[in-house]
């Protein structure tokens, strides 16, 4: 459900990965009642497809106690005994907020503990030091495919939509790596020759920024008004996700995937200095890299950290980077689409305005 839980580890020797989703959700009636009005609607959304009978498929879902809905969400899997496989497990782990020796290994213990040991009892998943270095290395041809996907559109004229390189990624995240590998290859060397429109069809070039954001729709709303997103940086997204795992000399490969996760991680979760200054970092350098006229910071409604950093981030962006930015908040379901399309068909005619009075808002 969330990048603190480490991809590359769900896809060891047996086991294979699937990112939590709850597609074309209709009314989440039954899960509020369980829950509440005033909670995230992805949380809600997967209770809801649960009660449905949708993850069945599931043999464990592991999670980490990021948030309060979250945490409900996962406590109702449990309550409710949602998924009908009696070696089926939960699996809270508790991810600190800071990034600091000790934070490390609090972390390394929990995905020990709670995670890699229930995998090998319960389905004799192999988890060697050998197995972990495997399912790097094939994570890493995963990451690398998708990052030289994504770099089309650092091109003036991109051979790709924001939209089709959603889809992408998106598959990535929820089908089995190893049946995918060959398409996704293939996927690349047809981009390579693929011809792009004549000239750029798009108004403007956006980076979207923020939570929860694994609905293709989304994309194509703002494609739909004008603006391409040349740019993922969100939950779902490829920014963090799809950078490559480094395994130092000496070190284990579990320490270098814990380093690596917390490091790269750009939850609004994590609330000292240097994490908040990276995400701002980070949302700045793409905008540079593929050259974007502008930021959208979305948040799931009810999001009560990525609440807090929308605001800061439009203000940062805005005043002290200069970078047109704006902020929205969206539903799960897309129910507020036309509400939307108002405000980034604004956005973009903004941004045209801007390079019409020479950079000037």
């Amino acid at each position: 459900t969330c990048y603190h839980m480490p991809e590359v580890l769900l896809n060891l020797d047996n086991c294979f990965s699937v990112r939590m989703r709850a597609p074309r959700t209709g009314s989440l009636e039954i899960s509020t009642y369980y829950m509440t009005n005033y909670l995230c609607g992805y949380a809600k959304a997967l209770v809801e497809r649960g009660i449905e009978g949708g993850y069945n498929f599931l043999s464990a879902l592991a999670g980490g106690e990021t948030c309060t809905e979250m945490n409900r969400t996962l406590e109702h899997f449990e309550l409710l005994n949602l998924v009908k496989n009696d070696k089926f497990f939960v699996s809270f782990i508790d991810v600190p907020f800071k990034v600091t020796p000790h934070g490390v290994a609090h972390y390394k213990n929990q995905i020990q503990k709670k995670v890699l040991e229930p995998l090998h009892e319960r389905y004799g998943t192999d988890i060697s030091d050998a197995a972990i270095r495997r399912a790097v290395a094939e994570h890493n041809e995963l990451c690398r495919i998708i990052t030289e996907i994504g770099n089309f559109r650092k091109l003036d004229n991109p051979p790709i939509t924001g939209y089709e390189f959603h889809v992408i990624q998106l598959v990535s995240q929820v089908c089995p790596h190893k049946l995918i590998l060959p398409y996704l290859k293939e996927t690349l060397e047809e981009l390579k020759t693929r011809e792009p429109e004549k000239k750029f069809p798009f108004r403007a070039r956006v980076a979207l920024v923020g939570s929860e954001v694994d609905d293709p729709e989304f994309t194509k709303l703002i494609e739909m008004c004008g603006a391409m997103v040349v740019a993922d940086r969100c939950c779902f997204g490829s920014f963090p996700s799809r950078e490559q795992i480094e395994i130092k000399d000496g070190e284990t490969a579990f320490d270098a995937i814990c380093r690596h996760y917390l490091y790269w991680n750009q939850c609004a979760r994590f609330m000292d200095g240097f994490k908040i200054d990276q995400r701002h970092a980070i949302a700045t350098e793409l905008v540079e890299d593929f050259k974007a006229d502008g930021i959208i910071y979305e948040n799931m409604k009810f999001c009560e950290f990525w609440s807090y950093e929308r605001v800061m981030g439009v203000h940062d962006m805005n005043e002290v980077e200069g970078i047109p930015c704006i902020g929205v908040e969206k539903e799960y379901t897309m129910a507020s689409a036309g509400q939307l399309r108002t405000i980034f068909q604004a956005f973009v005619e903004s941004i045209e305005i801007k390079k019409l009075q020479g950079g000037k808002m």
